[in-house]
């Protein structure tokens, strides 16, 4: 859904177009809705990706309207990226180029020919080249509700000025499911994804909020009508081609299978099971004091990332976040503290809060309003074993060092 755009590239579409932008078109204009499959070649490739075509023989236009170009190499474009603050370009490329770029990668194509009168298309072409110059042609992206799937529709609604019956999904379906369709061979990043997107993400969508992937789009416009008016409802496809047959290859998202994230978090929850034994038969504390560190640094960091997209970011669907109550900054914090003798009271109420508080999640995982993953249980546990471990530990030393004083006074006390 996403690509790369260069200075060098953007500069060359915008002479492009501002050559093109004032033609007349010809009867035998054709405006199409370009669907292209997902590629698992890169992580913003897996949602597929949506152009506007026109194609104007008799002229010689002959474009492809691409909202999905960003460019990474913008100062600080990580942090405006996690903020949700990042600027997308509408570019314009040749059909062949397109094309060709999509047929090195194996890409399934599908063109919807949209019914539009002459005035409709000359109008929408009119759009789409004003919307590409240099001083309009960003955007700020929004990838639920402004994107390059949602943006040609917007523009094709536009220039109907009529409501549009779009084919129905007849399915209740959330944002969070969705996005589960088109990572769902890609078990990590699902289970990433799971843990930054919030409550809202699990709220059942219209089918108009589906438009935002690529193939609900495509779906939806098949099939649907323009209400003119009660007699009058035009289809607003024309014909529907397939110019590009998938043609699968090698190249796909690298993941290690086998290491799913529940099959780790069960190997974590056992590795914390034998620390918790042997710290409490053996008295190991160094090891379980390495262990904790590594543990609840790794919680606090990504505690750190869903606590920033909580707070700061402009990204939807990110707040509430239930997995707050198992991934905050706190861990990262005290896994410093353990460390430091003169704050091992303070350690011990952070453990004990810890342990409510997991305690309480656990028990109502099930009822929460937000879908999480499996593992996500295993990995809270191993966090709550070990803050149980370390604060039954910490309070039997309380407990032992309060005796002592109260026997050594009362000692002091009968040698006079």
């Amino acid at each position: 859904m996403k690509k790369l755009i260069s200075t060098a590239l953007l500069l060359t579409i915008i002479s492009y177009v501002s050559l093109s932008g004032q033609v007349q078109l010809s009867d035998s204009a054709k405006i199409s809705l370009m669907t292209v499959s997902p590629w698992t070649g890169a992580i913003y490739s897996l949602y597929g990706h949506t152009v506007l075509k026109v194609e104007d023989d008799s002229t010689g236009v002959d474009a492809c309207f691409n909202y999905g170009y960003f460019d990474s190499s913008q100062p600080d474009f990580m942090y405006h990226f996690i903020r949700g603050e990042t600027d997308y370009v509408l570019g314009v490329t040749s059909y062949q180029d397109f094309l060709t770029e999509n047929q090195m990668k194996g890409l399934e194509v599908v063109e919807q020919e949209l019914n539009l009168s002459l005035k409709q298309k000359q109008q929408l072409w009119e759009d789409l080249y004003i919307n590409s110059l240099p001083e309009n042609c960003r955007y700020r992206y929004n990838y639920f509700f402004d994107n390059c799937a949602t943006r040609p529709r917007d523009m094709v609604e536009k220039v109907l000025g009529k409501p549009i019956i779009y084919t129905a999904t007849n399915k209740n379906q959330t944002f969070r499911d969705l996005i589960h369709e088109c990572v769902s061979e890609f078990v990590w990043m699902e289970f990433g994804i799971d843990l930054v997107i919030g409550s809202d993400a699990d709220k059942v969508i219209s089918d108009r909020e589906k438009m935002f992937l690529p193939y609900y789009l495509m779906n939806a416009f098949e099939g649907a009508k323009i209400v003119y008016d009660d007699t009058n409802k035009p289809p607003l496809v024309k014909t529907t081609t397939k110019v590009l047959e998938a043609d699968n290859k090698d190249t796909t998202l690298n993941e290690w299978s086998l290491l799913d994230p529940l099959s780790i978090a069960f190997v974590l929850l056992i590795v914390s099971l034998l620390i918790s034994f042997s710290q409490l038969r053996f008295d190991h504390s160094k090891t379980a004091l390495i262990y904790d560190t590594m543990l609840f640094l790794v919680a606090g960091l990504a505690g750190l990332v869903v606590t920033f997209l909580v707070f700061f970011s402009e990204h939807p669907a990110t707040s509430p976040n239930w997995n707050l109550a198992w991934l905050h900054i706190f861990h990262l914090i005290f896994a410093f503290l353990f460390w430091v003798k003169s704050f091992k009271k303070l350690v011990y109420y952070y453990h004990f809060i810890n342990f409510a508080v997991l305690s309480l999640f656990l028990l109502s995982w099930w009822f929460l309003p937000q879908q999480m993953p499996l593992a996500t249980i295993p990995f809270a546990l191993s966090l709550w074993l070990r803050s149980s471990t370390n604060f039954l530990i910490i309070r039997n030393d309380f407990l032992k060092n309060k005796q002592y004083k109260t026997a050594k006074y009362m000692q002091a006390g009968w040698s006079h």
